[in-house]
């Protein structure tokens, strides 16, 4: 039976964007240190605050597995002669390995007899192994910003006021930074600051507990969501959830508290977005709902300490919150006062980028180019002309409230105050909605423009980002992605597949490509080339990532992503075909055609040279199958396609069964290496069936 192993790391306060990954972290390389080193353990755990990381490992081993070492020495016909007896070479290297040379085993490998050594190594006891692992565990936790404190050279997420570390109650000596390593641990640092000791886990949970700390983050979450959801239902609502807030204030607090607050019904006359946003964004309130949804005046805020006097801590959130209100109020007033189009003149003003010119210039970039769009998404609408002056209009008007204070102040609020202000000004409601859909997503997996007009003008806006950046030379690296460019292809990828737009993707870089000529300081087929790798590249991540395998996927996309739509609808038919008997043979056959054409091109078809049956009807397979196939890509049906082209297997199969390939007469040969060019053409046409694992494989 194990012992167990106890840490605590106490620290200044953590950022609560830290933590989840820090508990994460903490737990592997525990585990990864524990195992490396040989020691047998059961469940580790990690929990933590604010101002703790706390480990603990159940069952930890006494002593490490001892440990076989194997060496192999030379071969057996070297090591002994005819006899039996030892050499030198073999007496060198027992002595090397410190064991008689007696005890040198003979061992068969796959490169015949050779001798071996075998040691065991005892293990050691883990309580003097310990000391080295837990430095360990503390010194290689990553955090995405890391600091120094006092003189010393040791750097962490904040600095270190204690160390907790017991193993089977007794403490494992060691030092980090300036802090030894002890059996104590700190209550609240405002309800109970002193330290106490600890003998046990189930001791160190009680006596938190007792101090004002709930170490385990999962129970802090329980409570704050009973304690919120009740405090709600007393003013008559419910609460708006938000998981995101959830995880913020769990990890914001050791000691969460619920406090009620209200605020004057007068705020209620703000868009809801600007009054959720403040709370929540800027506040970390919930906000408080009817059981219609319609917003309440009041708020719920979570507290790290459990007050005397509840009130004084709602009338001091209540002052702040109104103070948020009343700028936001202020703002909302004074931007609506000011047209739109007065609004999108003022962009002159404001830089997009040095190298891509001004927001205003962006503007009437993605303009033009959603435009372009527009006129090829047009079939799907009744109004074309209706239809083109809401795109135009929705891409002039995108990046308006921009230059609002409002939005200036509530960076979140982009898009949203612009179909606020656009409403209220007496836009079209589609224009106003496209303007805040032209965003969208705003985050992978996010939601998609549900309107064509918001989907062109996303696409337009994402587009000329992106070309722009790849043609002044800002390229994402594997680290570092400054201006969201994946995402930005990732939802320009999605809304085309989600709107099933079938627009040339080529054609739409060349089309942002010819706009942006003056300012690029790359050659555009140089700058298409690499937008469109990088275009694959998140689309071919995505896809895996849903589930498709590698190979189906690697044998689609080598065909092009210029049709994305497409692509897509042949990965999907390509995955249900795999499952049929003829997918296996007939990807052998397509590879056996591959490999016979290598470095051969160009060839010509004579049927007039056809001297086997086999490959006479293979030909006329081929032309009766390929028309079929030529018809079904027009209209999309690409399990037709696969079907048509499983046909070709049985005379394929004859064919190279039949038929001798590389045939002396050059003209003979030359002919049928040109039916199979003919063939393998036509399966390219669709995917690259040379990229795909078979069985055999």
């Amino acid at each position: 039976m194990g012992k167990e192993l106890l840490l605590e790391i106490g620290t200044e306060e953590i950022p609560a964007a830290f933590l989840p990954k820090a508990l994460r972290d903490v737990e592997e390389i525990a585990l990864r240190e524990l195992e490396a080193n040989r020691i047998r353990h059961g469940k580790i755990c990690a929990m933590g605050t604010p101002r703790r990381l706390f480990l603990a490992a159940d069952d930890v081993a006494e002593r490490q597995d001892d440990q076989v070492i194997e060496k192999l020495g030379p071969a057996g016909r070297v090591a002994f002669d005819d006899q039996g007896n030892p050499s030198r070479a073999a007496v060198g290297f027992a002595r090397g390995q410190g064991i008689d040379v007696t005890e040198l085993e003979r061992i068969t490998t796959d490169k015949g007899d050779y001798v071996c050594a075998r040691k065991k190594i005892s293990g050691e006891a883990t309580e003097g192994l310990l000391p080295a692992i837990l430095m360990k565990v503390i010194t290689d936790l990553p955090f995405r910003k890391s600091m120094r404190w006092s003189d010393l050279e040791f750097r962490f997420a904040r600095p270190i006021h204690w160390i907790l570390a017991l193993y089977d109650g007794r403490v494992i000596p060691f030092r980090i930074a300036n802090i030894e390593s002890g059996s104590t641990s700190r209550g609240h640092r405002f309800m109970s600051p002193d330290s106490f000791p600890v003998a046990s886990r189930e001791e160190y949970l009680a006596k938190t507990h007792d101090h004002f700390v709930i170490v385990d983050p999962a129970v802090r979450k329980g409570i704050i969501l009973k304690e919120a959801t009740q405090a709600a239902l007393a003013v008559g609502g419910r609460v708006i959830p938000s998981e995101e807030l959830l995880d913020t204030v769990t990890f914001l607090t050791e000691y969460p508290t619920v406090v009620c607050g209200n605020f004057d019904r007068e705020y209620l006359k703000l868009p809801r977005e600007v009054l959720i946003t403040t709370m929540i964004s800027h506040q970390k309130y919930f906000p408080v709902m009817d059981e219609k949804g319609a917003l309440l005046p009041h708020f719920i805020t979570i507290n790290n300490t459990s007050a005397r006097d509840p009130s004084v801590v709602k009338r001091g959130n209540e002052k702040v919150i109104r103070a948020r209100l009343s700028d936001a109020r202020f703002f909302f007033e004074a931007d609506r006062k000011v047209p739109l189009e007065k609004r999108v003149e003022d962009l002159r003003k404001v830089i997009f980028h040095t190298l891509l010119g001004t927001s205003y210039e962006k503007v009437l970039r993605f303009q033009k180019l959603a435009g372009w769009i527009a006129k090829r998404v047009e079939p799907f609408h009744g109004n074309k002309i209706s239809f083109w002056k809401h795109v135009d209009q929705t891409a002039l008007l995108a990046k308006a409230d921009l230059d609002t204070q409002m939005v200036g102040e509530f960076a979140e609020l982009q898009g949203v105050m612009g179909r606020e202000y656009a409403l209220l000004q007496g836009k079209d409601a589609v224009v106003a909605n496209a303007i805040y859909e032209h965003y969208l997503p705003t985050a992978a997996g996010g939601e998609l423009p549900e309107t064509d007009e918001g989907a062109v003008v996303s696409i337009a806006d994402k587009t000329d980002t992106i070309v722009g950046f790849f043609g002044v030379g800002l390229i994402p690296t594997g680290t570092a992605d400054p201006y969201a460019l994946r995402r930005q292809a990732l939802g320009v990828i999605n809304i085309i597949l989600a709107k099933r737009y079938h627009f040339s993707l080529g054609s739409l870089l060349d089309e942002s490509l010819a706009i942006l000529k003056p300012l690029l300081n790359r050659p555009s087929d140089e700058t298409k080339a690499a937008v469109l790798e990088f275009f694959k590249g998140r689309f071919e991540n995505q896809l895996i990532a849903q589930g498709h395998p590698y190979d189906v996927v690697d044998a689609i996309l080598a065909t092009g992503i210029d049709h994305l739509v497409a692509a897509d609808e042949k990965i999907r038919a390509m995955a249900d075909f795999r499952s049929y008997p003829d997918f296996q043979p007939l990807a052998i056959a397509f590879k056996r055609v591959v490999n016979i054409l290598r470095g051969f091109k160009n060839g010509v078809v004579d049927p007039a040279l056809f001297s086997v049956t086999e490959e006479k009807n293979l030909h006329e397979a081929f032309l009766r199958i390929r028309e079929k196939v030529f018809m079904l890509i027009s209209r999309g049906d690409y399990s037709g396609v696969f079907g048509e082209l499983a046909r070709l297997r049985e005379p394929v199969d004859a064919f190279f069964d039949t038929v001798l390939v590389m045939a002396e007469d050059d003209k003979i040969r030359f002919n049928r290496l040109s039916l199979l060019e003919e063939i393998s053409t036509l399966f390219h046409d669709v995917a690259d069936f040379s990229k795909l694992v078979t069985e055999s494989q």
